[in-house]
């Protein structure tokens, strides 16, 4: 795998490819990193050239410029336009778009936004947030600093019903990204519950593929994205919970990788 910086006008956006082949950005859930799809670059990079970046304000990424005249702040617009400056400063004129989680709705912008970019979309544990998705959305990862790290363990439990048993090293990972992303790491979840996906949804123009889990607070979505998008295809992978990219990479591969091959 190759790790490394692009310049762009938010400042640098960090990101790890493997592969050769028509271009996929893997595009993960808040506050997570690139290593989210760590298991998946290898597989997917057989037969693609698979890129993970980390968004805007997680990883090792900047963090989102402000809105011009207006007060600071993150949105699912600013996260996208660092999508198409990442393509910019790599030469992708077009590239399918897999996006687990927030990540999933940032893929829905950076479609509806820009469909001429966008090859196919790949919509993975994605919250469809509409009028009746936003009054669902919960409040995700917020836990006040103590001294005695005690916001460590808040963080760890409040996860752990939706990880799989036996799987601690899963958890740790969100915790080291949780930790990088410091107070910023609901802004991302904050941001989604603002976005109004409904004047989005309409407009997209390539092919959509919702991915559900289970075990997943979104999975409850699943049949809500197929009343939504006229010709979406969707998938359940059986045991799925909500980190599906790193706790189940290969059947995760195998279905993203039937759906970019298929004409």
């Amino acid at each position: 795998m190759r790790r490394a910086y692009a310049d762009v006008p938010a400042g640098q956006i960090h990101y790890v490819e493997e592969g050769e082949g028509k271009p996929v950005l893997l595009l993960h859930q808040s506050p997570r990193s690139w290593t989210e799809f760590r298991e998946v670059l290898p597989l997917l990079g057989r037969t693609h050239r698979a890129i993970a970046m980390d968004t805007l304000g997680y990883g090792a990424s900047s963090a989102p410029l402000p809105p011009a005249g207006g007060p600071p702040g993150e949105s699912v617009e600013a996260y996208a336009d660092g999508v198409v400056q990442l393509f910019d400063a790599l030469g992708i004129e077009r590239a399918a778009l897999v996006g687990h989680h927030t990540g999933g709705v940032i893929a829905v912008e950076v479609a509806a936004v820009h469909p001429d970019r966008v090859e196919k979309i790949v919509l993975s544990c994605t919250p469809l947030v509409d009028a009746e998705g936003r009054t669902q959305r919960p409040r995700v990862d917020h836990a006040e600093v103590h001294e005695d790290g005690d916001h460590l363990l808040e963080l760890w439990r409040a996860r752990q019903p939706y990880y799989p048993p036996g799987r601690p090293d899963l958890l740790e990972a969100f915790i080291v990204d949780a930790l990088t992303a410091g107070t910023r790491r609901h802004e991302g979840h904050a941001a989604v519950a603002r976005y109004a996906m409904e004047t989005r949804l309409p407009r997209l123009r390539c092919p959509v593929m919702a991915v559900g889990a289970p075990g997943d607070v979104a999975y409850r979505d699943l049949p809500r994205w197929a009343a939504a998008v006229p010709g979406i295809r969707i998938e359940e992978i059986k045991g799925g919970m909500v980190p599906l990219p790193d706790h189940l990479p290969e059947e995760f591969t195998d279905v993203v990788r039937d759906f970019l091959d298929a004409a």
